[in-house]
């Protein structure tokens, strides 16, 4: 059984040869080191609010009726935030059935087409999670729950997470293009 011990160390991501490009890999590098550092404490608040929910509940017999949207709020900020830092590493889930059968000229052709393909694709989410957004702002909205937080709250994480990822994808397009040079 593995347990990734035995994992090589992922590689940087590769810089633009182009110097606006550069500017923005580096903006969206530092965005990413900030989104990840704040998703661990997320991701940490979110264990402790569960465990004392289950412990008031289990011992006080007292239920509490906040804790599960507001670890869902941080959990959905957690994804939609950190997706961007996901596909600078390359990390995302994909099928690689063709790699192994296809030349490396015709994996790059490849490679290219699918980023394009999702860069159009989180174009379109993005600008849709942003509609969400401002119509949750705007008409005041809330959930359904007595607790009742308003909805723009998950639905800012959403557009900002996915306008990251969307930037993301366009760098690594446009890298792709204008070419690249090594990592300092």
């Amino acid at each position: 059984m593995s347990h990734g011990f035995e994992m090589q160390p992922q590689a940087r991501p590769a810089v633009p040869d182009n110097a606006v490009l550069a500017v923005l890999h580096h903006v969206l590098e530092k965005f990413n080191k900030l989104a990840v550092f704040l998703s661990m404490i997320a991701l940490m608040t979110t264990s402790i609010i569960l465990t004392y929910s289950v412990v008031v509940r289990y011992f006080l017999h007292h239920p509490t009726d906040w804790q599960d949207e507001a670890s869902v709020f941080m959990l959905v900020g957690v994804i939609f935030l950190c997706s961007a830092y996901v596909q600078s590493l390359r990390g995302h889930i994909g099928i690689e059935a063709l790699a192994g059968f296809l030349s490396p000229t015709a994996n790059k052709v490849r490679m290219f087409i699918v980023d394009l393909a999702s860069f159009v694709f989180c174009l379109f989410f993005a600008w849709k999670s942003w509609t969400l957004f401002h119509e949750a702002w705007v008409d005041g909205q809330t959930t359904s729950s007595t607790f009742a937080p308003p909805l723009w709250i998950p639905y800012s994480m959403m557009a900002l997470g996915m306008s990251m990822l969307t930037l993301q994808l366009l760098v690594q397009v446009l890298t792709r293009i204008t070419g690249t040079k090594e990592a300092a």
